[in-house]
């Protein structure tokens, strides 16, 4: 049994309940864990605590804050955090957490961090610390799932630019990026 992972209900729109499943997908487990990295630790832990995964695929939504990087489905290979400083004051280092947590499969980077990033600046901030996609979970998720040694795999669909404007943008591409993220289901997974 796989567990497929979202922050939001609305993020698996287009996943819905098929007859005899009321989870989502046959060989699946649906889990939305609120948005954040501390929520999503949380939902993610008590899930593992309870019962052993073979994988964890997690789907959802994500800024791109590299300009040429197409609105469609991108696997993530790594995750930093760009809302952390250790005591030295260096961006992105955790006092006591890795700076880079990986899935260990081929992908783009993604900055995680505990808000929304709709601003120019902000995105300017993050982009130097070579992330491409920006959120609000995945280091949690790929943390968590590194911690009881399940394998995991995240796929963000670019649904706003992460700059001015990103928060209506996110709300008019939901059920784009959900219809995009169930067809990469589809594909990759058969069901």
């Amino acid at each position: 049994m796989r567990l497929l992972v979202a922050a939001l209900a609305s993020e698996l729109s287009a996943f819905p309940a098929e007859e005899g499943f009321s989870d989502a997908l046959p060989g699946f487990e649906r889990l939305v864990t609120g948005p954040g990295k501390l929520q999503a630790t949380y939902a993610l832990t008590m899930a593992l605590s309870r019962r052993t995964y073979e994988e964890v695929v997690v789907v959802g939504t994500a800024g791109a804050i590299d300009p040429d990087l197409d609105a469609d489905v991108h696997e993530v290979g790594t995750a930093i955090q760009h809302d952390v400083t250790d005591i030295d004051g260096i961006v992105g280092q955790h006092v006591s957490l890795p700076a880079r947590v990986s899935t260990g499969r081929d992908g783009v980077v993604i900055a995680t961090g505990d808000h929304f990033v709709d601003d120019a600046e902000a995105t300017a901030t993050i982009r130097p610390l070579g992330a491409v996609l920006v959120d609000m979970e995945t280091y949690a998720y790929i943390w968590v799932a590194q911690r009881f040694g399940v394998p995991i795999r995240v796929l963000r669909a670019v649904s706003d630019r992460a700059e001015d404007g990103a928060l209506t943008d996110w709300k008019a591409a939901l059920d784009r990026c959900s219809r995009q993220l169930r067809e990469r289901i589809r594909t990759d997974y058969g069901v």
